[in-house]
């Protein structure tokens, strides 16, 4: 399976007299020749028609017949590549060709809303269980080389810049619609007829593009140190407390590089335990004056929250005896309480909270 590298109505096979994919037009006809084989044209279209709407998990999909009898009339390219297709006896045997064009003239004319589409690619995302009837429509392996198909072949000759600059499964087509999966997250679809040179949604593309800036949903955006992105996926409860356990325990041993590692891996610094208590807390009862620093002068934490007993960090400093670190606090809290009196315009420069290595050193 690879790319064509030509237009998707090309006259072509590979070196083995093969259509490259099953996302070109030759690839597809063979494919509509594969399915139910022994059956009717009528059995056939049923069959598909079932499977669509599965998929759609119940909602809207319908034919447009139409579009089928234009398919048919101005098919003449396809109708070539099909006869190249028998030439080279790609087609089973038992197959007739023009049965096979018939059939993929037909899914052709199959026609989706945006919602009905959007559902569809959900099951692929979800590994081939149609988030809205719970049913497993795909098998796990079939979704994972579906997926890989549409990674690589998906978009036409755009294929390999939407691998590199969305890096996610996508399939468009020349209606204008462009069917995006975001694995274990999330399925859309989009609709807007424009299109570019190569067949695909100017809109679409664009859409897409403007998603994965926006979100770490490319393939291989770092999710630990990707700061500029936001990361939409829901964090479960196990996945906190480790990072709540994490904080506390650098925060009372006084281990700075690790407290550093966390913030750039976008760790929230302000996490509470079950008491309420912050990291700054927690060094400041410990009379770590350097974590004192870390949290307060690189990730700009409150210092005036409170724990269950009432207590802000620098009630911790001065009831334990840590002068040093009840210095830092009053300086740092001075600071804070004259940034939120001045006006906007006159507002000090508080350094953000820092986004590299070099940043926190």
């Amino acid at each position: 399976m690879e790319p064509s590298g030509l237009k998707f109505n090309k006259l072509y096979l590979d070196e083995e007299d093969k259509p490259h994919n099953p996302m070109v037009n030759a690839g597809a006809i063979v494919i509509s020749s594969l399915i139910k084989p022994g059956s009717n044209k009528a059995e056939k279209f049923d069959y598909m028609m079932e499977f669509i709407k599965k998929m759609a998990g119940r909602e809207y999909v319908g034919f447009s017949n139409a579009t089928f009898q234009s398919e048919k009339e101005t098919g003449d390219r396809n109708f070539a590549i099909g006869y190249y297709l028998k030439e080279k006896k790609c087609f089973p045997t038992g197959a007739e060709m023009i049965d096979a064009l018939d059939f993929y003239f037909q899914l052709c004319s199959i026609e989706v809303t945006c919602e009905s589409g959007s559902v569809m690619a959900a099951t692929l995302a979800h590994g081939g269980i149609c988030p809205i009837t719970g049913e497993r429509v795909l098998s796990a392996e079939a979704v994972r080389n579906t997926l890989s198909l549409m990674h690589s072949c998906g978009m036409y000759d755009f294929s390999g810049q939407m691998a590199f600059h969305v890096g996610l499964p996508a399939k468009s087509g020349v209606s204008g619609a462009v069917l995006l999966v975001v694995p274990n997250v999330m399925g859309v679809m989009c609709w807007s007829p424009p299109l570019d040179r190569v067949g695909n949604s100017v809109r679409g593309i664009h859409f897409c593009q403007e998603l994965v800036s926006s979100f770490n949903f490319h393939n291989y955006d770092n999710l630990r140190h990707l700061v500029k992105k936001q990361d939409p996926r829901r964090q479960d409860g196990d996945d906190r407390n480790k990072s709540v356990v994490s904080l506390m325990f650098a925060a009372y041993s006084g281990d700075v590089s690790a407290l550093r590692r966390f913030a750039l891996s976008l760790m929230d610094m302000e996490l509470k335990d079950y008491d309420s208590r912050t990291a700054l807390h927690v060094a400041a009862g410990e009379g770590h004056v350097d974590v004192v620093r870390f949290l307060t002068d690189a990730c700009k934490v409150n210092p005036f929250v409170k724990d269950r007993w009432g207590n802000i960090p620098l009630d911790d400093a001065m009831q334990f005896g840590h002068s040093a670190v009840v210095k830092v606090l009053q300086d740092y809290q001075v600071a804070c309480q004259e940034q939120e009196r001045l006006p906007v315009a006159d507002t000090i420069p508080i350094a953000p909270k820092l986004e590299t290595v070099e940043g926190m050193v």
